[in-house]
């Protein structure tokens, strides 16, 4: 009997350890098909549930289960650093240029009006009159550094150099190069006055002398007009300063070379009066002279824009025994009623020789023949002219 009461409570308990193992409510082993855990619990695959939480900073799981990375069956991580592509665009992108501390470009000289020509050829009648001197010991570097800020005129020690204070007053829609504080151009649209045309303007080697800065009145001229005599920094003076530059068309620039007003002029008519205004006036400021022929350009440029010339006298214009009289014929201007009595050009009975293949008188500035070398004569206006060599040309000039 108790025997089988032993087996009976034996029997019972093994179902009851069988039932605690099938539940998982026991000491059972562990199925094959369970997730293994790591600490957190891990979503099911393919079940569309978020990912478990992660744990909180300092939490003691967070040692032995470590966020998940990107390429992980867990969620990337969310950056808290730009990426490479945020980084480059923040490099390229373009950035606001402090100019408070740089000084503005030169004010841009004004177009002048016609109301304005009288003045100017009052100017141009203080101006001395005399023959172009040699060229001899003309060099650029007797004006200076090129395009330095070490000079008393406007735009001086504003800590950008003269070329790129010309560039920023002349052309629009520029690009200014970052750290350059304001400074340098790299980019821009230059309205060239001298030949009307839109011109884009790319700072470079091979782009640069699409706008070149002029020198209204240049350099080579003002040496052999009065700029020998003048100090170093005054020539360094004049090659910087604004109102005797301008920002223009590299081409028509050297075309130009050191011609003045009687051997070339801007193609854009309507800008000549304030081409030639600025001369005088640069002239007058630097105490140059001018040469007769081109004095008698000037004036002709400027009775196009209102100009008014007063006859000359006969002290002004010299008439030797063998010259006969010359008829005049008027040359109106824009005035109504307004005419000014010039002498026309003369012929043989004048006078004047020698003369052209064509039979005309010379005039000063004008260039001379290999044959007229060292020859003197008469000019139209019955002045004593000589060919002289200027630089390395031969031209008629004012004895």
């Amino acid at each position: 009997m108790r025997t089988r009461l032993g087996l009976l409570v034996c029997s019972v308990l093994l179902v009851g350890c069988a039932s605690a193992g099938a539940t998982g409510n026991g000491p059972a082993a562990v199925s094959s098909s369970a997730p293994v855990s790591t600490g957190a619990p891990a979503s099911p695959v393919g079940s569309g549930e978020p990912p478990a939480a992660e744990p909180s900073v300092g939490a003691a799981s967070s040692a032995s289960n470590p966020s998940p990375t990107a390429g992980t069956s867990g969620s990337p991580v969310t950056a808290t650093t730009p990426s490479s592509d945020a980084t480059s665009t923040l490099a390229t992108s373009p950035r606001p240029v402090d100019t408070s501390t740089l000084a503005p470009p030169p004010t841009p000289h004004p177009v002048r009006e016609a109301t304005d020509a009288d003045a100017v050829l009052g100017l141009l009648a203080k101006l001395p009159v005399k023959g172009r001197a040699p060229k001899t010991g003309y060099d650029r570097a007797l004006f200076g550094p090129a395009w330095t800020d070490d000079v008393t005129v406007d735009g001086g020690h504003n800590g950008c150099d003269t070329r790129n204070d010309i560039l920023r007053r002349d052309l629009v829609d520029l690009v200014i190069k970052p750290g350059s504080n304001g400074c340098t151009v790299l980019a821009g649209v230059l309205h060239d006055p001298y030949t009307r045309k839109t011109i884009d303007f790319t700072r470079g080697q091979a782009t640069s002398g699409a706008v070149q800065i002029d020198h209204v009145v240049a350099l080579s001229d003002a040496w052999q007009k009065g700029a020998q005599g003048r100090s170093k920094q005054q020539r360094e003076d004049f090659a910087n300063d604004p109102l005797n530059l301008q920002a223009v068309d590299g081409p028509t620039n050297e075309s130009k070379g050191d011609g003045d007003a009687a051997t070339w002029l801007p193609p854009n008519k309507s800008y000549r009066c304030t081409y030639v205004s600025r001369q005088v006036e640069v002239k007058a400021k630097y105490g140059l002279w001018v040469t007769a022929a081109e004095k008698a350009a000037i004036q002709r440029v400027l009775t196009t824009c209102g100009g008014t010339i007063a006859s000359p006298s006969a002290a002004t214009v010299p008439t030797p025994s063998t010259q006969r009289a010359v008829a005049r014929t008027p040359i109106h201007t824009t005035s109504p009623g307004a005419a000014i009595p010039l002498p026309t050009v003369a012929t043989e009975s004048t006078g004047c020789h020698p003369l052209s293949a064509a039979g005309n008188c010379y005039k000063p500035g004008q260039f001379c023949a290999a044959k007229h070398h060292g020859v003197s004569g008469i000019d139209a206006f019955g002045a004593a002219i000589t060919c002289e060599q200027v630089g390395d040309r031969w031209r008629w000039e004012r004895s």
